[in-house]
């Protein structure tokens, strides 16, 4: 990884499902791994870091750092639409944006969260609860989803 030589790794590893690990061990306070989230940063390489106050340092992500626990779908309190509400992995409630649906390697689906400054991978769980809304478009060869009558197709990554 390549990171700038000032800032260093903090030996905190976030794996594919979520799960962060500081030196090999798991992270079980959730208190504290969510304050990392609320304070994790991209630099402009891409990079994820932690930045509190004067303290910088890197972290070794395998995939994403947020994961998607599961989908709802409900209507929005704004506009009365139907919307489907993602869980994340720092334990918030968000809007899924269905135009940022992407399918990457391995058929993972992905999305992108937080005001678009982050992507998020669905958990198994997660991506079971969407598939009962993806179609499949056979004119165009590219899956789909509606929402409030609307179609969004889900773009290879």
């Amino acid at each position: 990884m390549a990171i700038k030589e000032n800032i260093p790794f903090c030996d905190i590893r976030i794996d594919k499902e979520g799960v962060w690990y500081y030196k090999g061990s798991e992270m079980f306070r959730k208190e504290i791994v969510n304050f990392f989230y609320q304070n994790l940063k991209r630099d402009e390489s891409g990079q994820y870091l932690i930045e509190l106050e004067n303290d910088r340092c890197y972290l070794d992500v395998e995939d994403t750092p947020f994961v998607i626990r599961s989908v709802h779908r409900a209507l929005s309190e704004k506009d009365g639409k139907a919307t489907l509400y993602l869980l994340l992995s720092d334990e918030t409630v968000e809007p899924l944006n269905p135009e940022t649906l992407r399918i990457g390697n391995d058929n993972v689906l992905y999305c992108t969260i937080k005001n678009d400054r982050f992507d998020a991978r669905f958990s198994r769980a997660s991506y079971y609860q969407l598939a009962n809304d993806i179609e499949y478009d056979d004119c165009q060869d590219i899956f789909f989803i509606h929402i409030d009558g609307r179609r969004f197709y889900i773009k290879n990554k």
